[in-house]
């Protein structure tokens, strides 16, 4: 680890909460929809209708409630009033005010890593909403570099370390996401810590286990200078 110079730290639920947000707003839309699907069927039909725009809305709350809007007119096959269209964008606009919870630990391990270490914020999701939480969570000051991309594979990482002038295996990449954070950096010859949160959306779980000399397992954030 002594070859590390560069850290980058997810956002969403790494350093702020935000997939809890997510469930209760796909609760709530849920139990609006219930009068035409069982409260599973709905949440089913919601997940695949959000897959299939992932390439046209990419992530975030707007793409959600885009899809909530679209998943409404499908489950009604097109009977949904404009009353439930503009519920639906509430729910969208109540989460875009919700206020940034930081998770325990997090400013202690940015302030304890920033002499030594340069630090990134390197998430993925909407340009806008993630420039806004980042202002309210009141971190800006730590970071040296801030990346928000649209997805989070090899190539964008490759770029994103290409941009800082290092060689792979001085990028530590600390996330909750298998998928997103850790596996991509791995596979370009990079370190990954997995900070894993409670609450994972469907479409980032992965089921294997990583078994990888560059790979760590954390329980909290706070546990990341211990292995530094």
């Amino acid at each position: 680890m002594n070859q590390i110079k560069v850290i980058a730290f997810d956002a969403d639920d790494t350093l702020w909460v935000n997939e809890p947000y997510f469930r209760e707003t796909e609760d709530k839309f849920c139990e609006m929809m219930e009068d035409y699907l069982p409260h599973h069927s709905v949440s089913r039909e919601l997940l695949e209708t959000e897959i299939n725009n992932l390439a046209l809305y990419g992530y975030g709350i707007k793409s959600m409630t885009l899809s909530m809007i679209e998943a409404a007119i499908q489950m009604s096959d097109k009977t949904i009033g404009l009353d439930a269209i503009e519920k639906i964008i509430q729910f969208g606009k109540e989460m875009l005010d919700k206020p940034i919870e930081l998770l325990e630990g997090v400013e202690e391990v940015l302030q304890a890593l920033q002499e030594k270490y340069r630090l990134v914020m390197a998430t993925k999701g909407d340009l806008l909403d993630q420039e806004r939480k980042l202002i309210k969570s009141g971190l800006t000051e730590y970071f040296h570099h801030i990346e928000i991309v649209s997805e989070k594979k090899e190539p964008n990482y490759e770029k994103l370390i290409q941009h800082l002038d290092i060689p792979p295996q001085e990028f530590l990449m600390i996330g909750n996401s298998l998928k997103s954070d850790i596996m991509p950096v791995l596979n370009l010859g990079g370190h990954a810590f997995h900070v894993p949160y409670h609450t994972t959306w469907a479409y980032e779980k992965v089921d294997h286990k990583i078994d990888h000399p560059q790979f760590k397992q954390l329980s909290n954030i706070k546990e990341v200078s211990q292995h530094l």
